[in-house]
């Protein structure tokens, strides 16, 4: 009977995970399921936060990562004369606070751009199990990698000639994660506001309105406050592509 319960509670657990999404993450799935116990004592799951409020703080002591199980975040920092600077965009089943495994602090400040909620996992536990645990420990190493190559893509994003590029570059990669949730890759909606993509793309916000009115015109996307349904994917990716080419 006590075997039969432990197999309802593992299975319990993992469909969990799987209804929130959390596809590229499914730590329980990482594990065996006698291990199951330990790990569901340490990932504190379902923790709600309001729209605007901040999940941490840059420079606050970082003690956990925090895998978004519904709603979206945008990290940022605060540049040296005071300004916000956005630094990513992060949606369900992508994790906050990776970036910041050190002594100083958590990195940036992480802050909900709607109602959502997270699963905490605290990073002393985490790193005391997965040295038990090679396969959660290798499952952290991609998840970090991951995160490396996403500042990486931001270097490129920025480094890109023109807004048209710029634009195109973060609807196609919004595309993408969308269909990563199994989610229309077509029809989006944004979870950020026109100034936060300004923001996140160093442009004005002027300029954002009047590219996505040229690719609304151009018949490339139509566009209704958030939402934005992309109509030519192929003909985005080129705009994308350009500056790669001119600089080759």
């Amino acid at each position: 009977m006590g075997e039969r319960i432990s197999t309802l509670r593992v299975s319990a657990l993992k469909s969990s995970c799987q209804q929130c999404s959390l596809s590229n993450l499914c730590l329980p799935l990482a594990v065996s399921d006698n291990e199951i116990d330990r790990l569901e004592d340490i990932v504190q799951q379902g923790r709600a936060i309001d729209r605007g409020k901040h999940v941490f703080r840059q420079h606050d002591p970082f003690r956990s990562c925090f895998a978004v199980r519904s709603g979206a975040v945008k990290t940022y920092i605060i540049s040296d004369n005071g300004e916000e600077q956005i630094t990513g965009f992060y949606l369900p089943g992508e994790i906050i606070g990776l970036d910041s495994m050190g002594p100083d602090g958590y990195s940036c400040s992480a802050k909900t751009l709607e109602r959502s909620s997270f699963c905490e996992i605290p990073f002393a536990k985490m790193e005391e199990l997965s040295q038990r645990l090679p396969s959660l420990q290798h499952h952290f190493f991609q998840l970090m990698s991951q995160e490396i190559k996403n500042s990486q893509n931001l270097s490129i994003l920025l480094s890109k000639n023109s807004a048209e590029e710029r634009i195109a570059t973060l609807l196609l990669s919004l595309s993408s994660r969308f269909s990563r949730r199994r989610l229309s890759a077509t029809q989006l909606i944004l979870p950020m506001p026109r100034h936060d993509i300004a923001n996140y793309l160093g442009l004005a916000v002027e300029t954002v309105s009047r590219v996505m009115t040229r690719f609304q015109r151009q018949g490339l996307l139509e566009s209704h406050g958030r939402e934005v349904t992309l109509k030519d994917i192929p003909a985005l990716q080129s705009i994308s592509h350009q500056g790669q080419c001119q600089k080759g």
